[in-house]
Formats: C-alpha cells, structure tokens, sequence
C-alpha cells in the first residue's frame, strides 16, 4: 500500500535500492558492494576436470564484446553464435539501418549500408579481440525487416523528418513490411537472396575486421553462418555472395584470412535434406528453438494458451521447448548429422537454444 512494502519491520519505498544474493536468495537492503564473478574453488576444479574429459565443446551466445569477455572467464571456447541484428538497434546504427530498409532502390539501400558497416566491423573486432584464438560464428541478419522500423505515429513521424520524406511515404512502406506469419515470413536467408547487398556488406565487415587485427598480431577464426536455410540454393546463392565479397576484400587489402561458411539447420527440410546442404556448407548449427516450432507446429509464443492443459493430461510429458523432444527434433538432429557427415565427414555440428542449457537434451547430442 501507498507503493511500500514492510519486510521485518523494515519499510521500502518505490525507488529504494535492495540487493540480492542470486544464488541464497537473500535479500539485503540498499546496494551492496559487488565484484565480478570468476571461477574459483571447488567450481574451478570441477570445470577443469570437465574441460580435461569432455568431447563436446561448450561456447557462448555473445553479441558484444562485454559479454565476449565474461563468457570467456567462464570457460568458453568461442562463439558459437553472434546474432548481428541486436548490434544495429543503437543511436546511429538504428537511423542508417531504416534508411536501408525504407530505401527504394538498391543504390540507396548500398548508400546507407555504407554507413553501418563502419560499426559492424568495429563491433566485430571488439569480439574478436575478446575471443583472441578461438572461433567465433557470425550469423548474417535474421529476423524481419518490419522489427527495425517504428510502428507508432510519433516514431514514424519522426523518421520521416530525419529522412526528408512525407509521412505519407514511412507510412506505406511500413505497411509494406508487415506479414501475416512473420516467423515463416521473408527473413534468414530469404532476406539475404533478396537483397544480396546486406550479405555482401555483412561479409566486409566481418572479414574486414578479421584483416585489421591480423595485421596487429591478434589470432582470429571467423565463421559465417547462413541463417534458416531450407532449400541448397539458398545456401549456395549466399555463399556465393559471400566468397565473391571476401575475394574482393582480400585483393583491395594484399591479404587473406581463412574462414568458414555453414548455415543454421532450423527447417525440418534442411534435416531431411542435410546431405545435400552439406556438399557446400562446412557446419551446422541446430537452431532448436525454431526446428521445434516446425516440426510440432507450435507458437513458441502462444503455446501457454494450452500447454498446462497439455502436462496435466499427459499429451505431453515436459514442455519441449525447454526440453529436447528426442522422438520427433532429436529424430532429425540425428539424421541431419548423420546425412551431413556422410558426404563431409569433418563437419562440425552444434546446438544453438534453449536445449543447450537442458541436461538430458545435452546428453542426447553427445
């Protein structure tokens, strides 16, 4: 009442500061001095023990480089995926990248990729230079256009002002973007076949900042990964975009950097079709999340309409967006390993998602 609550006779107010001990759950008042966390002790020993024994390697979802250097206290070996499209919602970034999006013709869409691939590049040496020696996947622009652009008047009018064209105009070409089903829509590499100028600058800049830190010395193993790939052309468009971009990078600069291109396995048909995907692509990375929305069929953000209904009749056993369904995904996960590796036999497979961070689905893949 009267926006305090009263814990053991301490009375809080709005906007009073508490602290909490995440791991006992206690909850302190005012701040509390805080150090960064490291691995010491028992946790220390236990998690060399496991780097000495295991097969499977863990790394880290990381989109900057902060996060870059924490997980790799932690233990992470690499990257295994940097989602690019979190580092254009910032100041300038933003501003270019709706330019690029509003653009009408593909001078204009290059006009203002121009200017964001001076932050991508930055953005990605910054990783790099935290993940020295290590691997780092880069996964090229995935969602929808329509998430870059404003939806309200004030937003959208706004834009219109910075860009010097009419409301009118913002108007149109938001409604433009919208889709009924999104998820399914005109994203991943349907984005990238569309418009090859956002690979081909993507491309530059991580290629581009790999070059950078070669020259200063810093040991760099770039990966580029084709997001939602279902079909092999789509893959093999892109990674012809890509090699094209990156032969000419390297004869501007005199120099050269080996990297990787794979692509993101999250359509039931890309497992299904994994043989073939993998005559080009030189990893996989199992997009859980996704695969389980398509081969159940579920919204992973209507699911709670029915999903308690579903546990307490038994339909289903466990939510299977938080575990594995090793009957149905972990059937294709298993056969897209499988096709992939009968016709490259090095290829690199991991899991990107909830799943890997749920003990019985990490022991499935393992």
């Amino acid at each position: 009442k009267n926006k305090t609550v009263e814990i053991d006779g301490i009375v809080l107010k709005e906007g009073d500061f508490i602290s909490l001990n995440g791991t006992t759950g206690e909850v302190y008042d005012g701040k509390v001095e805080t150090k960064a966390a490291e691995l010491s002790g028992d946790f220390a020993k236990l998690m060399e023990l496991a780097d000495k024994y295991t097969r499977l390697k863990v790394r880290t979802n990381a989109d900057t480089p902060h996060d870059a250097e924490v997980a790799r206290r932690f233990g992470a070996v690499g990257i295994g995926l940097c989602r690019t499209e979190h580092m254009f919602f910032e100041g300038e970034k933003i501003k270019a990248m709706r330019e690029m999006i509003l653009a009408q013709d593909i001078e204009g869409r290059r006009k203002a990729l121009a200017k964001i691939l001076p932050y991508q590049q930055a953005d990605f040496k910054g990783i790099y230079r935290a993940m020295e020696g290590c691997p780092v996947t880069i996964r090229l622009l995935d969602p929808p256009l329509h998430e870059f652009v404003p939806h309200d008047e004030k937003g959208q009018k706004e834009l219109a002002e910075a860009m010097g064209v009419s409301l009118q105009h913002i108007k149109q070409r938001v409604n433009a973007l919208h889709e009924q089903n999104p998820m399914l829509g005109h994203r991943g590499s349907r984005l990238g076949n569309t418009y090859p100028e956002i690979t081909a600058m993507q491309t530059r800049a991580i290629l581009g900042a790999a070059l950078e830190l070669k020259k200063e010395g810093v040991t760099v193993y770039p990966e580029i990964m084709v997001p939602l790939t279902g079909i092999l052309y789509e893959f093999t468009e892109q990674e012809k975009v890509i090699r094209e971009e990156a032969a000419k990078l390297f004869a501007e600069m005199g120099d050269s950097i080996d990297f990787k291109v794979g692509t993101m396995i999250e359509i039931p048909r890309a497992a299904l079709t994994a043989d073939r995907i993998a005559t080009s692509a030189e990893f996989f990375s199992f997009g859980t999340n996704d695969l389980t929305q398509m081969t159940f069929g579920y919204s992973r953000d209507d699911i709670a309409s029915f999903l308690p209904i579903y546990l307490e009749k038994k339909i289903l056993k466990v939510d299977p967006f938080q575990v594995l369904d090793q009957n149905g995904v972990g059937k294709l996960i298993r056969m897209a390993t499988e096709g992939g590796r009968s016709v490259r036999p090095d290829l690199k497979c991991g899991i990107c998602g909830e799943h890997g961070g749920e003990p019985s689905s990490v022991k499935f893949c393992h």
